[in-house]
């Protein structure tokens, strides 16, 4: 096969939006570089410049007072412009800031000829801004490197040739050509090839996962071994490693209740030390203290830091392998006190297989298969496809219902040669006034009841098996103090046999999604936090119910849709781990809120009884909210290694 390089086109771009395809937009790497800092030379250059100033008014304080006003006054006022600007502008919108206050202390400095003092504070304010820019510009390259993890080029097999091409050009249902070394820049199915693939940074998984052929791939994902054919589904912002992206970027802008929180207190801080020092010169006439009070007060390290460990926390989470998409279910999660679950798909693989048929009086086995398996025929529940499985595996005859209806949550009514065949659960039965011998609905597993005619023909146990995960998640949340509940519409034999192996000791069996919803509703009424795992569509009035919604990726597309978390790789240890970064996250805000209101407290007493002077309170301000900034940058996820070596790997070879 040739290869062939092949570049963007207008046309090309026009087929793919048209296709109705959303893609990243190009960027622009230069001015990423420049913003991704935080600051700019112009910063640096104002720093060393006040610097300079107040080495050159400290060496000259024996020289005519003027002389020194003169370079004391103009470098304060060049040099603290940003900081005057701002604070204009947040008088202009009636905002109340550090900046503001800041400049009420500079010029009170230079009022009473503090001209060294001022250009002291000037430059530690300023210096503090680009280590805040610094700081911060280590969130954002956090996420960046997540970005840089996909390649711009593919190879894609188009009429028997390997093609070069810019991953926007790209259409679902393509094959791409994956090489050994090479990131997978698409979601999408083996079609052809045996590898194995790295993909810790999609589902946290610490093993490379073995992929044949139907085997699903994701984007971002590193091949190890073997070649690989992959056939397209989902590209750009569609994978599952640009939802990740996406969610990661609008935390960015999204505002968590307690983002709202942490900028009111930083508001009432301000004014408490305004307040504080018009106190302090009413009752010591001390102008040096009274700065030094406002100086000493410092809130931008929470209202720098809150957004920045919400950011970290939900970028950590991705590299869990968890899309949370927004800071306010982050929030939610680290105050949960209920963890709803649903059993079939969730706790358990969502396979399920028949382990027993129990027949009624005068009926036969294949009898009972022949009207459960046709009347199942039609079925998408995992249940009716599992009995149909199974009839097919003994050879049993099924025919196409003359007639079929799917009873959400109870079973299926079918006409079979004009009889009614019905297969679903006790209430169905008893709802269609169906007689039923007495040991009819109780089993282990899930029993499937079967009638024909009206006449009770027998019963199907389907059972299915728990995931690996299920144990250790449910153990894990309930040492953690949350209480976890099994909600299921499967019967009351299956539920607690579930229960039972899990040590869940709240179960509701036999309920409808309805009843799942207002269950949850009416404990979120009550004051409770809920979660709700589920993975169906039976699931989604639920998800929407509760305070956070988690599904699991392998889910349903509806769910997904309805739900405020998604799992990625459907490991239940992952929704743990998110929890637990949730609960860091919330500790790390409430650390900082309550350091910075001890440090400002009792910073303003100690300035207030003329223990601190406003060079010393400068220091105090500046330390403290360095402190509590680089305290949040404990959740940003840790920078990949090697990530610039793979980078710059020969991208023909994706």
């Amino acid at each position: 096969m040739a290869v062939v390089h092949e570049r963007n086109t207008p046309a090309d771009l026009s087929q793919i939006a048209e296709a109705g395809i959303h893609l990243p937009e190009p960027t622009d790497t230069h001015e990423e570089q420049d913003d991704e800092h935080g600051f700019e030379i112009a910063d640096i250059l104002r720093v060393i410049f006040v610097a300079v100033a107040a080495a050159a008014v400290w060496c000259h304080l024996w020289e005519p007072f003027h002389r020194v006003s003169v370079i004391g006054l103009a470098a304060t006022l060049i040099g603290g412009y940003p900081i005057f600007k701002e604070a204009f502008e947040n008088i202009i919108e009636r905002r109340m800031t550090m900046e503001l206050s800041m400049t009420i202390a500079l010029v009170s400095a230079l009022a009473i000829g503090e001209f060294f003092t001022a250009l002291v504070i000037t430059a530690f304010v300023l210096g503090a801004e680009i280590l805040e820019g610094l700081t911060v510009g280590r969130g954002r390259r956090a996420i960046q490197d997540m970005l840089d993890f996909l390649s711009q080029i593919a190879s894609v097999l188009r009429n028997d040739q390997v093609i070069e091409v810019d991953t926007n050009t790209i259409l679902p249902g393509e094959i791409v050509l994956i090489r050994p070394g090479s990131r997978i820049p698409v979601d999408g199915h083996v079609v052809s090839g045996h590898s194995f693939v790295e993909q810790a940074a999609i589902t946290g998984e610490p093993m490379p996962s073995e992929k044949t052929i139907g085997s699903e791939v994701y984007a971002g994902t590193i091949n190890q071994a073997g070649t690989l054919q992959v056939r397209v589904d989902r590209l750009g912002k569609e994978t599952t490693f640009g939802k990740i992206i996406e969610a990661v970027e609008n935390a960015e802008h999204s505002r968590a209740p307690i983002q709202k929180t942490a900028d009111r207190l930083a508001g009432y801080l301000v004014y408490f030390a305004l307040g504080a020092a018009v106190l302090t010169f009413i009752l010591t006439h001390n102008i040096r203290s009274t700065i030094s009070v406002i100086i000493v007060a410092g809130a931008c390290g929470i209202a720098a830091g809150t957004p920045l460990a919400i950011l970290g926390a939900i970028g950590r989470a991705a590299r869990h392998g968890s899309i949370i998409k927004g800071g306010i279910y982050l929030e939610a999660l680290g105050q949960l006190d209920t963890v709803f679950l649903d059993k079939t798909g969730t706790l358990t693989y969502g396979v399920p297989l028949v382990t027993k048929i129990s027949t009624g009086p005068g009926i036969s086995e294949r009898t009972l298969l022949e009207a459960a398996g046709s009347a199942e025929r039609n079925s998408e529940h995992p249940l009716g496809r599992a009995i149909v499985r199974f009839a097919e595996q003994q050879r049993i005859t099924i025919v196409e219902p003359e007639h079929f209806e799917y009873r959400i949550g109870r079973g299926v009514l079918a006409s079979l040669d004009g009889e009614q065949a019905v297969v679903g659960s006790r209430a169905l039965f008893k709802e269609l006034g169906i007689a039923l011998p007495q040991h009819a609905g109780t089993a282990d597993g899930t029993e499937i009841l079967v009638a024909r005619g009206g006449r009770y023909h027998g019963s199907v146990l389907v059972t299915d098996q728990l995931r690996p995960s299920a144990i250790a998640a449910v153990k894990a949340l309930q040492e953690m103090k949350i209480k976890v509940i099994l909600l299921t519409g499967d019967t009351r034999g299956a539920a607690e046999t579930v229960a039972d192996h899990l040590g869940i000791v709240q179960v509701y069996p036999e309920l409808l999604p309805q009843q799942k919803a207002s269950f949850i509703a009416e404990q979120v009424r009550k004051g409770r936090t809920v979660a709700m795992l589920g993975d169906g569509i039976n699931d989604a009035p639920a998800l929407s119910e509760a305070t956070v919604g988690v599904a699991m990726s392998a889910g349903t597309d509806v769910a997904r849709e309805s739900a405020d978390v998604v799992l990625i790789g459907n490991d239940l240890t992952k929704f743990v781990e998110t929890v637990q970064v949730a609960r860091n996250c919330r500790r790390i805000i409430l650390q900082n809120f309550y350091g910075t209101l001890i440090v400002d407290t009792a910073g303003i007493g100690l300035a207030a009884a003329g223990f601190l002077n406003p060079l010393l309170a400068t220091f105090i301000h500046v330390a403290s909210e360095l402190t509590f900034i680089l305290n949040s940058t404990r959740l940003l996820p840790p920078r990949e290694k090697g990530k610039v070596a793979d980078s710059q790997q020969e991208p023909a070879h994706v």
